[in-house]
């Protein structure tokens, strides 16, 4: 008989336990019904927050800068390193965490350090570089980002363009020549796992802006000012898968630095040495916070469900709570979910136990798939 041997390639638990985390409770949980037991653990990211904790997880150097933050201050912002690819996280420079409690910016919150975190990137000698782009605090179309490599935008008198997606209506010059040379030798992949355009009705400020304190008024600002920054850039870029992600940074990395969209969580289980993994495996199990209809949409654990399928690996999730049907789950690929909220149905309480309550889940998921 084959011997047991399960890779755990979760993502975090947003608010309660990070992906690495999340893969140590599910360990303890496994051997405490079978000692002794084959485990992996392969923490996983999708491009968005938690991206560089994974490349770190899985081998990469943290390095630290200190950058610009969305609201101009500086902040300290980690980016992983192996060899000559850099994995960088826009979030973690221009991020919703960098803001205060209840204080948002969305006219004026800018990509400027994402663009500074790149070029730390460039420094330490990166020539391929995963730029994860999700959670920003944004929705300035990467002009923040563009200007702090060497772009320069300028208004009508020949003055730089505020900070900020609102203040791109006074755009009338964009002056890309002066760019960062390195950027030319480097492969830019640009991942995300949101494919919306820039503008419009599925675009950057319409879906996104709200969640970074837009009203309905500057949602209206901001698509406007964001169409005139792509009219002078280049409309027909505007429309490419990926364009919106993260309040349009996706789009000035795609017209500008000839960065190409991949779905995050493809980019990442490469990037992380996701299929030799698979391979030792004889179970898989994924999981996030909460499983639920966006899951199915380029989500981690959907990604690793997918590429476990095609090896003919059985995967089993754990999460938060569940809010996919069994069939909606067999057609992810993923043979049975467990959810934290089955343990504790309290959402305060789950969170703050969901350690322990995810040693439990495991050890439930021990005995129906791995005991005897």
């Amino acid at each position: 008989m084959e011997t047991a041997r399960v890779l755990v390639a979760a993502d975090k638990f947003k608010g309660s336990l990070t992906a690495v985390q999340v893969a140590e409770r599910v360990t303890a949980g496994l051997r405490r019904v079978v000692p002794g037991l084959a485990v992996e653990t392969l923490p996983v990211a999708d491009g968005g927050d938690g991206t560089v904790a994974a490349a770190v997880a899985a081998g990469f150097e943290r390095r630290e800068a200190r950058v610009t933050g969305p609201l101009g201050d500086p902040v300290t912002a980690a980016y992983a390193l192996r060899g000559d690819t850099a994995v960088v996280e826009m979030a973690e420079a221009s991020g919703l965490q960098h803001l205060p409690d209840g204080v948002f910016a969305p006219l004026t919150a800018t990509t400027y350090g994402s663009g500074e975190l790149l070029k730390a990137a460039l420094e330490a000698g990166a020539t391929t570089i995963v730029f994860g782009v999700g959670g920003s605090a944004t929705t300035d179309g990467g002009a923040g980002m563009l200007a702090a490599l060497g772009a320069r935008f300028l208004d009508a008198d020949g003055k730089p363009v505020a900070p900020g997606g609102g203040p791109l209506a006074t755009l009338a010059e964009a002056d890309l020549s002066g760019l960062d040379p390195r950027l030319k030798d480097v492969d830019l992949i640009l991942a995300s796992d949101v494919d919306n355009p820039l503008t419009g009705p599925k675009g950057a400020p319409e879906v996104y802006g709200r969640q970074k304190g837009a009203s309905e008024e500057d949602i209206a600002v901001l698509d406007a000012a964001l169409t005139h920054y792509a009219s002078v850039l280049g409309p027909d870029t505007a429309a490419l898968p990926g364009a919106g992600a993260a309040g349009g940074i996706g789009y000035g990395a795609l017209v500008a630095l000839g960065a190409r969209f991949r779905p995050g969580i493809e980019v990442m289980l490469d990037v992380l040495g996701f299929a030799p993994a698979l391979a030792r495996a004889t179970l898989v199990i994924t999981g996030e916070g909460s499983l639920d209809e966006q899951t199915l949409h380029g989500k981690a654990p959907a990604g690793v469900a997918a590429a476990a399928r095609a090896a003919g690996i059985a995967v089993v999730a754990v999460c938060g709570r569940l809010a996919l049907p069994p069939e909606a789950l067999e057609k992810a690929g993923i043979r049975r979910a467990y959810a934290l909220a089955e343990l504790e149905p309290d959402p305060a309480v789950s969170m703050a136990q969901a350690g322990p309550l995810l040693e439990r889940a495991a050890e439930s998921i021990a005995r129906d798939f791995l005991a005897g």
